[in-house]
């Protein structure tokens, strides 16, 4: 099978790879946080790397923005390159006031207003949730680098530029923690593959508070959530 990342042979990829959206994200973890890292594939301007992080092999992979996108990469990362532990780390905008803006929030589940379950055939609707084993380690990885973190549900939309007035509200009011637009997608893939998966977000910006942060900060600055990824993806 042609794939998305082709370029990459078969033992290229890690088994543990972190998923940013921005595929300058992944060139600026595989240039900061990674050993001897390699770029395996540029395919579409996606870049992917593979090097060590405490010796142990770990690979990043950019995504894209959106359920289609993420969906493509972590199918193919999944069942061709058998990849087994996915980690998400991307920005999110939060709804809940207890949620600062560039505060780190780990998905539990990942509610979504997207049509993507319909491939999985279900008599009803699937509840997307993370990966038990890696919530659990990237807690403890929170917990041992002094990170702070909030844990729960969170929003995965299939549209950015929402035009309905205060939409965001009612899922705010069901203790919806914020949105963006990966998760639930990944949540699914990896639930239909039997594997593991977590989304770890930085609040880019805020709804209550109106708060942004610039292309820059969410490119570079967005660290903590790299850093708790790499520690939950080695241990």
């Amino acid at each position: 099978m042609s794939t998305h990342i082709n370029a990459a042979g078969k033992n290229e990829i890690a088994e543990s790879v972190l998923l940013p959206g921005d595929p300058l994200r992944a060139r600026f973890i595989a240039e900061n946080f990674l050993e001897n890292a390699r770029c395996y594939s540029e395919i579409r301007g996606m870049f992917g790397f593979t090097g060590t992080y405490k010796g142990t092999p770990v690979s990043v992979q950019g995504t894209g923005m959106g359920m289609p996108s993420i969906g493509i990469y972590t199918w193919e990362l999944i069942t061709e390159y058998h990849v087994q532990n996915l980690i998400r780390i991307g920005t999110a905008g939060a709804f809940s006031r207890d949620v600062k803006i560039r505060d780190v929030v780990l998905g539990l589940s990942a509610s979504t207003d997207s049509n993507y379950a319909h491939t999985f055939c279900l008599n009803g609707q699937l509840a997307p949730t993370a990966s038990w084993e890696l919530l659990l380690k990237a807690k403890a990885a929170a917990d041992k680098l002094n990170i702070p973190v909030h844990a729960g549900n969170i929003l995965t939309g299939d549209v950015f530029y929402e035009l309905q007035p205060g939409w965001w509200e009612k899922w705010a009011g069901l203790g919806v923690l914020c949105v963006e637009m990966e998760a639930a997608a990944l949540y699914m893939n990896a639930a239909a593959n039997h594997v593991n998966a977590l989304a770890i977000l930085t609040m880019s910006n805020h709804f209550v508070t109106a708060e942004e942060t610039t292309p820059k900060e969410r490119e570079e600055s967005f660290t903590d959530m790299m850093k708790i990824a790499l520690d939950a993806a080695v241990a």
